[in-house]
């Protein structure tokens, strides 16, 4: 049973199956409103950049024209949140290009360092997005030591670098990255995930099946998790383990891109 869903495993690229080469991308990106955190330091600036993002989620264009209008007008953190703004709303439009451009020219405006290092890791984002690893690894690069201290900030640095480093064949510095991606977010299931995939592409599969065990442990919903788990089981000869978290992930959610991957491979453990 397993020679015939080999051909399916190994067809999987990317750092995870069936999931992108970069992690989730950050919350300014996902329609969320942005971190007080990660805003300019200028209480003016703080309330012109909430109302900027909530805007670049409702109507992209619009708050181009007001980031566009906002920049030619100021210099310094304030110009470094108008870019930050114009950032958001182009990578709404889908322009990722054009929101790398913006977010690094954020970092080159401002003096913060957390702010710095936030936007380094949305400019890493956007060119990972736009399918430029060498350039997303530069920018990323670029923030970890404006991140020093900051834990989540880190790590998060770290897990795109890992993707970046995966695309750029660079699999022993991503796997010193997601290393350090663990040792900054020990409780982030994401972190975990990626390194068993890892482990489990470059053969060390006694390494992935103890990091799939702690993505589940910390995120036993996970639909991708469960995929993983089944991947490895599979890979490793044990294929009742396989079924079982293949079947889990279907019953879990049948429909996602993880359930219909699991369906694949179930068919492909009955011989199908």
């Amino acid at each position: 049973m397993l020679n015939a869903l080999l051909p399916f495993l190994l067809m999987q690229v990317g750092i995870a199956p069936t999931m992108p080469t970069f992690s989730d991308l950050p919350p300014e990106l996902r329609d969320r409103p942005a971190r007080e955190e990660v805003a300019s330091p200028r209480p003016r600036a703080t309330t012109a950049l909430d109302t900027c993002l909530k805007l670049a989620a409702s109507d992209p264009a619009r708050a181009r024209t007001l980031a566009d209008e906002w920049i030619s007008r100021t210099t310094g953190a304030q110009r470094a949140a108008g870019s930050h703004c114009l950032g958001v709303a182009t990578a709404n439009s889908g322009d990722w290009a054009a929101a790398a451009a913006a977010f690094l020219a954020a970092r080159g405006d401002a003096d913060e360092p957390r702010f710095r290092a936030r936007m380094s890791a949305l400019a890493g984002s956007a060119l990972l997005a736009q399918g430029d690893p060498g350039a997303a690894l530069a920018a990323l690069d670029a923030g970890q030591a404006d991140a020093a201290g900051d834990a989540e900030l880190l790590g998060a640095l770290q897990l795109d670098r890992a993707s970046a480093l995966v695309s750029l064949g660079r699999e022993t510095d991503a796997a010193a990255a997601l290393s350090e991606a663990r040792a900054a977010v020990p409780q982030d299931a994401q972190a975990w995930l990626l390194s068993a995939t890892l482990s489990r592409r470059m053969g060390d599969m006694t390494g992935a099946q103890t990091f799939i065990e702690q993505a589940a442990a910390l995120d036993p919903r996970d639909p991708a998790v469960g995929l993983e788990a089944g991947v490895i089981a599979a890979l490793d000869g044990r294929d009742e383990a396989a079924r079982k978290s293949f079947e889990s992930v279907v019953a879990a959610s049948p429909e996602s891109e993880q359930g219909v991957a699991a369906k694949r491979y179930l068919a492909q453990l009955a011989g199908e």
